[in-house]
């Protein structure tokens, strides 16, 4: 990992005077780390438009139970992602990305400019979270308290793009 002094993430509430460690892990994205908490994220290394396709999603094991590093791939299925990297794109109530769980692949959802922040919709393909959390995405639409698409109210429903198993639920 290379030392650098970068502005991050509100997310982790990183200054511009904090040291982040990167690492490249392919030619279009890097984990940033934060010494000091412990956070990691993936942050583009090119440019992505929406529609762009960022990654296949395969699955590196299948899991019995959800947890909070499986992603939901189907109704009863929940899988730790490969490649291992997409396990660092965190959850925003604004994101960038999503999470097609169909063609099983990462996918644009508006611009990703170099050295931002890779996020996705984490009740988009999650019906119940095992573990709910406190979002800090500090987005104008933060929903506060993240625990699956289970918990949320029609109106916002209205505002994400979610997984063929999370709609025919609805």
């Amino acid at each position: 990992m290379e030392k650098a002094t970068e502005n991050a993430s509100k997310y982790y509430s990183f200054n511009s005077e904090r040291i982040v460690l990167k690492e490249e892990v392919t030619p279009f994205a890097e984990i940033w780390k934060c010494p000091q908490s412990g956070a990691q994220s993936l942050h583009a290394k090119i440019l992505f438009k929406p529609g762009d396709i960022i990654s296949s999603i395969g699955a590196r094991n299948y899991v019995k139970k959800p947890n909070y590093l499986s992603v939901q791939v189907g109704e009863e299925r929940h899988i730790l992602l490969d490649p291992v990297f997409l396990q660092y794109i965190n959850h925003s109530c604004d994101p960038n990305t999503h999470f097609d769980t169909v063609n099983m692949q990462v996918v644009c959802l508006k611009e990703i400019g170099v050295g931002e922040q890779m996020t996705f919709f984490y009740p988009s393909t999650e019906w119940s979270m095992a573990q709910s959390f406190d979002c800090l995405c500090d987005s104008v639409n933060c929903l506060k308290t993240i625990q699956g698409a289970k918990h949320l109210p029609s109106e916002v429903l209205e505002k994400y793009q979610f997984s063929n198993h999370i709609l025919n639920r609805f």
